[in-house]
């Protein structure tokens, strides 16, 4: 009953034209958004039930996620500046890429699972539940550790805003959660993308990695002390450079990389649309691809 009410209800859309099938979409996004909670919200309580556990874990991922910076403060032992940048300077680049970074992770890190789901066969059983299979496998094993990571990052990122003697506007102000939440979107997109990859490539959760913590190592340094292929590789291909080199050299007052005009510290958002975007396309594609691990 509720197939034939959902195929009635696309060739209405079709025959009514573009407004209807955007309903559709629509109603579809409200309901991944709501079965994306649910599934996290169990998650929640079974983490909850063990709160001496999760405090342990969680404070494990502050303290791992907390040497890295440690390696930077290392460095500056030795060095006064980074590829031209001071310590407060490079701490603003990683404690933008690092929020940014746990955000996504919180909300989709789930999504390196997924070429372990195709292998044995489990990703069948999503499907046949009523339910968005993004929303499913992105809020599978919900880990609220994580929180571990955001934390390490925004403190960081607090120590360099207080550190930083930077010429505040009402633009550079707006341009902090600008950054952290643009940047997280585009995070998120990678994720989806490398999760849509694994449909072809069962083996590619390092793949992901590669681009997703691996792009995360990359950020928290300046362009500056990178080949310029590189830079442009980060800019112009997978957009990273928008999550905090561009828009944080714009707070800083910094040339940026390549002579990129000013203009483009404000692209943001418009670039984790286009992320999503491509994003969504990709996992499309992937899952009607899909033909199971038979019989």
């Amino acid at each position: 009953m509720a197939e034939t009410a959902g195929a009635v209800e696309v060739a209405g859309a079709d025959a009514a034209g573009p407004p209807e099938v955007v309903f559709v979409e629509r109603s579809r996004l409200v309901e991944g958004v709501r079965a994306y909670g649910l599934i996290a919200a169990m998650w929640l309580r079974s983490t909850m039930a063990y709160r001496a556990s999760f405090a342990m874990t969680a404070f494990g991922n502050f303290a791992v996620t907390a040497f890295d910076f440690v390696a930077i403060l290392l460095m500056f032992s030795h060095v006064d500046a980074l590829g031209g940048y001071t310590l407060p300077e490079i701490a603003l680049l990683y404690g933008a890429s690092g929020t940014a970074f746990g955000l996504a992770d919180l909300v989709m890190g789930s999504m390196d699972r997924l070429g372990r789901r195709v292998r044995d066969g489990t990703l069948d059983t999503l499907l046949v539940r009523p339910v968005p299979v993004l929303a499913q496998v992105a809020a599978d094993r919900f880990a609220l550790r994580r929180l571990g990571r955001i934390t390490q990052g925004a403190l960081v990122l607090g120590y360099a805003l207080v550190v930083l003697d930077i010429g505040w506007t009402p633009l550079k102000v707006a341009m902090i959660p600008l950054m952290l939440l643009s940047g997280a979107a585009v995070f998120a997109a990678v994720f989806v993308a490398g999760a849509a990859f694994q449909f072809v490539a069962q083996d590619a959760s390092e793949v992901q990695n590669s681009f997703t913590y691996g792009g995360n190592t990359l950020l928290q340094y300046p362009p500056s002390i990178f080949a310029k292929d590189l830079v442009r590789g980060v800019t112009f291909v997978v957009p990273l450079a928008f999550v905090n080199w561009l828009p944080a050299l714009y707070v800083l007052g910094r040339d940026y990389p390549l002579d990129l005009p000013d203009w483009v510290a404000f692209l943001p958002p418009v670039v984790a649309g286009l992320c999503w975007l491509l994003a969504g396309l990709a996992w499309r594609s992937g899952l009607r691809a899909y033909r199971s691990t038979g019989s």
